[in-house]
């Protein structure tokens, strides 16, 4: 009897021990595989690119600002005032037709109220606006001119002249001396000829002669060459740049 309790005695000691041995495996294994709890003290990185930076990023580089154009400030030239030139081209009424243009530089330079808008040498330009030459005995060439612009720093500022009337000096006193000349010359050869008789023929044989010479014989033309100072005046009031 005393041999059976005490088998039945060590059955239970060992079923209590295996018992224990198993729970302690299974804390073990329970506490192996808990998570670690989150580390709050250092956010997630953001690796996202903000909108901002992205836009920055985006954005072509500004270009440096153009330089302005420099302001043209202006000065008022009264109708009337005299504008004095040379021809750079030289000018003729055997040559030039009304629509031809020509060029000339300043003679004197423009001044108002004592200060100089233009000065001498600045090129100008101009129109020839009707144009006749010389005709046989009859009609003198002549010839007219008109400013149209002025050139300043490369640009024309345009004007209105009056215009400029030339003509040519008369032929009669010359047309006479080839008449005369010619009948004298006649009127020689005549009285060697034929005594007094002769010479009167002679002479209006000569006369006819010298007529001849006359109409075939064209007047004189307007020339204006580089030496030729012309004034015009303003036919209305313009617009120029200073010159400072």
């Amino acid at each position: 009897m005393k041999s059976f309790l005490y088998v039945l005695s060590m059955m239970v000691l060992a079923f209590a021990l295996s018992a224990c041995a198993s729970d302690s495996s299974q804390e073990a294994t329970a506490t192996t595989a808990a998570p670690a709890p989150p580390d709050t003290a250092t956010p997630p990185a953001n690796t996202a690119t903000p909108p901002a930076a992205r836009a920055a990023e985006a954005a072509p580089a500004a270009k440096p600002d153009a330089p302005k154009a420099p302001v043209i400030r202006t000065v008022t030239i009264p109708e009337g005032t005299a504008i004095t030139v040379y021809p750079t081209d030289p000018i003729s009424t055997a040559t030039n037709k009304a629509g031809d243009t020509f060029t000339a530089t300043l003679a004197d330079p423009i001044v108002i109220n004592g200060e100089t808008i233009a000065a001498r040498g600045t090129t100008v330009r101009g129109r020839v606006i009707d144009a006749e030459d010389s005709g046989r005995v009859k009609g003198k060439a002549n010839i007219q001119l008109a400013l149209t612009s002025v050139v300043a720093g490369g640009k024309a500022y345009p004007i209105a002249t009056r215009p400029f009337l030339q003509e040519a000096e008369g032929s009669k006193g010359r047309d006479a001396g080839l008449i005369g000349g010619a009948a004298g010359v006649g009127a020689a050869i005549g009285a060697l000829a034929g005594g007094k008789s002769g010479a009167a023929k002679g002479a209006a044989i000569g006369g006819a002669a010298g007529t001849g010479a006359v109409l075939a014989t064209k007047g004189k033309e307007v020339e204006f060459g580089p030496e030729t100072k012309m004034t015009f005046a303003l036919e209305k009031a313009a617009e120029l740049p200073r010159l400072r």
